[in-house]
């Protein structure tokens, strides 16, 4: 016995070496279960979901719903018998047969597609043919928590982004990384300080599918690296309904050690690690995408998307196919690269922009083994920024891509403002930058209940709004609120679950927690918070008189409760000092039942927050929210935002969807706008949204409250959706970024000859373009009236040129009493009149105060806009 006893205590103190996963081997009859649970379309489809909980409620519970996961841990017993249930293998088969129908049948793009193809053969559209293929490159996706490869709203938005293209049927490929350690796991101290903690992934128990070659071994993406040494990449794939997900796995036995560690961690380490990780998401994503085409049959891409400016690289490795596989030089390489480009930008302030020093970039790039036959030199001008010691990635984005955008429309004007000086000589609204504003993907984020409230289905996703609200009407107040009240007491469990589970990590003994079991009231408005904590988005807004926010959580007849959640980085104290004020307010006995902060912030607790809280804060500092798509969800199960007018919220804020914080713009001191932006939202929690939920009417329904509540549904419903915003850019976007692909490489890429051709003749001639003189003539009053026309002429020096080559055009605008400087400028097309003389007749577009002046800007059947080349010559 004792010897069995040692045996038993040395087992206690090893540990694996290596962590593996082992899939359950299924009965033949169950073997579509695998399908299932591997097509990642069972995240947003509730009767797949509904048929993996009946086979075993209790574990399907235990292991966070995940198919994989419950048919690893299931009892083998339990799966024999239901391969021999009938009724059990009836709903698999629907199930099965209703996904194969998803993935192959024609949805949206595909009848978009026939719709436009008829209508070209009988001349009755100008409407691009949309691309065959559209590949998406993005650092970080967020599917959902069984997958966890990401740390917030950009990989939250590049998953919805994929859900959306599904239901609608666009042929996306997407590509990023797979991080063995996914994103952090937080915990919080005694103290409440933050704490990370990096768990260990085993993709064979995600669902993850290996790429392989016809031997069975793993098919690899090389990369070269500085010193002769190769980065080595596994290729992993998620099917997320329609659309496969390419997650490439540096954990290779051949790597050398650093190297199989660069997928490691997303957003950890430094510099050099950042840029190892981006090089292999761009150009090794290129390399992934060529590879998974070739194996599978799949059509190569015509259009690439970008999201953000993390995975730029693809476009040097695109250059890099057109020199070495076409013959082609540099500028005709990039003309056709960036035909075919979109880049889409996140960021609203510089310091969000990924940048590295110029010697990281010219160590990785200066052999030319990386990209062969792509000159160092021209990669650091496209990375080139005021600073001549950095490499701009958000620079480098924009210059390999025709077509930008930001992703809300008040974003899209910070983006063009940010960036002009790209665009000398223009104004900011010329900038060629546009917007497609975010949306989130309404089956993922809405409330099963709410969604057949409103009669929501997967089908509206791919034909309309995505919500059903035609259906909407006939539910009742008292109906509508009793929902709202079922989603409420379910977030007030689900607080006290966590709450407790926080504080016995934090070291507090069960006995000492019998409090926590009354934490939070079903009945009490509930308001959230939830994001990552960068200081622009004010987590401790709330806090700036902290007795003013007692008042309002501890009112005897409108009390409030508040719920806070979000992840600060782990390299940013300050941010973590912020989570510990919420936290060691939060801990306070006198408050504790009426403001939490629950850790670990992720996509499963993310949906009890949107579907329950009754209204949703957000205070970032304006206009530092890029767009900020957390309140779009929880406006889809009825929640009212309650947010600075920033982002999205901007745009769709209508007095009556919710309240705007009024933002105190025009001062300068942050310090007093933080205490008069934190005055204004007690002000309006205390004297406008409590009282108004409180407004009870004899059946217990606040009917004014729920007026707004309708309101919400039905105007935010239909706009806040992914297929909105993933329709958005097929027609904006993709669409014409496939006929100015094929415009450039068809005929031997006689496209991007010419324009290249044309480019060099600008180079050579543009210094020499001036305009030598004008004037503006009042056409027949002698009075200048608004709206009258004027003559404008001006004679041009055109260095060789031909006038095809140019446009000239007279601009107007206001100009003020101390500065020539035009302002709401309009522009009109001059004609060529012979000799290097142009004129062109107006009307006058203001009233006050006007100026005039006459520009020449490059002209090409191929460029996507006239400040495309940022060239432009003024008058002087």
């Amino acid at each position: 016995m004792s010897g069995v006893r040692g045996w038993q205590v040395s087992c206690l103190g090893m540990r694996a070496l290596r962590r593996f996963t082992v899939r359950a081997s299924l009965p033949e009859p169950l073997s579509a279960l695998s399908t299932l649970a591997t097509n990642l379309r069972w995240t947003w489809h509730p009767p797949t979901q509904e048929l993996f909980a009946s086979i075993d409620p209790r574990v399907w519970s235990e292991v966070g719903g995940d198919p994989l996961r419950l048919l690893s841990v299931v009892d083998a017993g339990k799966l024999e018998a239901l391969a021999r249930d009938e009724q059990f293998l009836l709903k698999l088969h629907a199930l099965a047969s209703d996904l194969e129908r998803y993935v192959e049948g024609p949805r949206w793009y595909q009848r978009r597609q026939d719709e436009i193809a008829q209508r070209r053969e009988h001349g009755a559209t100008t409407d691009n043919p949309l691309p065959t293929s559209v590949a998406y490159f993005s650092m970080e996706f967020g599917v959902h928590e069984a997958l966890p490869n990401y740390s917030g709203g950009l990989g939250i938005l590049a998953g919805d982004h994929l859900k959306a293209a599904s239901d609608l049927g666009v042929p996306l490929i997407a590509v990023g990384l797979l991080y063995r350690s996914g994103y952090f796991r937080q915990s919080l101290s005694l103290d409440g300080w933050q704490q990370e903690h990096y768990p260990s992934l085993d993709p064979r128990g995600l669902p993850l599918e290996l790429l392989t070659e016809p031997s069975g071994l793993p098919l690899l993406v090389h990369v070269a690296m500085p010193g002769d040494r190769m980065l080595r990449a596994k290729i992993w794939r998620a099917q997320v309904g329609r659309v496969p997900l390419l997650l490439l796995d540096s954990d290779v036995e051949q790597n050398d050690e650093d190297l199989r560690g660069v997928t490691d961690r997303l957003y950890g380490g430094d510099q050099n690690h950042r840029i190892r990780q981006e090089i292999l998401a761009g150009i090794g994503g290129v390399r992934a995408v060529r590879t998974f085409c070739e194996l599978t049959g799949h059509a190569q891409p015509e259009v690439f998307h970008t999201n953000e400016g993390h995975a730029g690289f693809l476009g040097l490795e695109r250059i890099r196919e057109y020199i070495t596989n076409d013959g082609l030089d540099f500028d005709q390489a990039l003309t056709a690269a960036r035909a075919g480009a979109v880049f889409t930008t996140h960021t609203p302030v510089p310091a969000g922009i990924d940048r590295f020093p110029v010697d990281l970039v010219q160590h990785y790039f200066g052999s030319e083994q990386l990209v062969p036959g792509v000159n160092t030199q021209r990669i650091l001008a496209l990375g080139a920024e005021d600073n001549p010691g950095m490499f701009n990635m958000a620079h480098m984005g924009l210059r390999l891509a025709q077509r930008a955008n930001g992703v809300s429309k008040l974003h899209g004007e910070v983006s063009r403002d940010m960036f002009r000086g790209l665009w000398p000589g223009f104004d900011a609204t010329e900038v060629p930058i546009g917007s497609v504003t975010n949306g989130v993907h309404g089956p993922t984020w809405a409330a099963t209940e709410m969604s057949k409230l409103l009669g929501a289905s997967e089908a509206d996703t791919q034909t309309s709004t995505g919500l059903g609200i035609g259906s909407f009407e006939p539910v009742t107040d008292a109906g509508l609120w009793e929902l709202r009240s079922t989603l409420r007491g379910r977030l007030v469990t689900e607080v006290r679950r966590r709450l407790r589970e926080s504080w016995l990590q934090r070291g507090a003994s069960a006995l000492e927690l019998g409090w926590t079991d009354s934490v939070f009231d079903p009945g009490v408005l509930t308001v959230g918070f939830a994001r990552r904590v960068p200081t622009y988005k004010r987590l401790t807004l709330m806090l700036r008189d902290p007795e003013r926010l007692r008042g309002l959580l501890l009112h005897p007849e409108r009390p409030v409760q508040l719920v806070v959640a979000g992840k600060s980085h782990p390299a940013d104290d300050g941010g973590k000092a912020l989570i510990q004020q919420i936290v060691r307010y939060a801990d306070d006995a006198g408050v504790r039942h009426r403001i939490v902060f629950l850790p670990d912030y992720d996509m499963s607790m993310a949906r009890y927050l949107y579907w329950g809280c009754d209204v949703w804060l957000n205070n970032p500092m304006r206009p530092l929210e890029a767009c900020g798509t957390s309140g779009m969800k929880a406006a889809l199960n009825g929640g009212l935002n309650l947010s600075i007018r920033d982002g999205w919220w901007d745009e769709l804020y209508d007095g009556s969807n919710g309240w705007a914080i009024p933002t105190a713009d025009g001062v300068t001191d942050p310090i007093r706008r933080d205490d008069l932006e934190a005055n204004a939202l007690y002000e309006l929690l205390g004297s406008q949204v409590a009282p108004l939920f409180y407004d009870r009417g004899e059946d217990g329904v606040p009917t004014r409250w729920m007026s707004m509540v309708r309101h919400t549904l039905a105007s935010l419903g239909p706009v806040v959706q992914a297929s909105r915003m993933v329709r958005d850019y097929v027609e904006s976007y993709y669409a014409p970024a496939a006929a100015s692909a094929a415009g450039v490489v068809g005929e031997g890429f006689r496209g991007a000859k010419e324009l290249s051709a044309y480019r060099h003749r600008l180079r050579a001639s543009w210094t020499r373009v001036r305009v030598l003189d004008s004037d503006l003539v009042l056409g027949g009053s002698s009075v200048p009236v608004l709206g009258a026309p004027v003559i404008v002429r001006a004679r041009v020096e055109l260095a060789g040129l031909e006038p095809s080559e140019v446009d000239v055009q007279v601009v107007l605008g206001k100009v003020s009493h101390d500065s020539d400087e035009l302002k709401d400028v309009v522009t009109a097309p001059m004609n060529y009149a012979g000799n290097g003389n142009y004129e062109a007749e107006v009307p006058l577009p203001h009233a006050g105060s006007l100026g005039y002046t006459v520009r020449v800007l490059p002209r090409h059947g191929l460029l996507a806009s006239p400040a495309e080349l940022g060239r432009v010559v003024l008058a002087s």
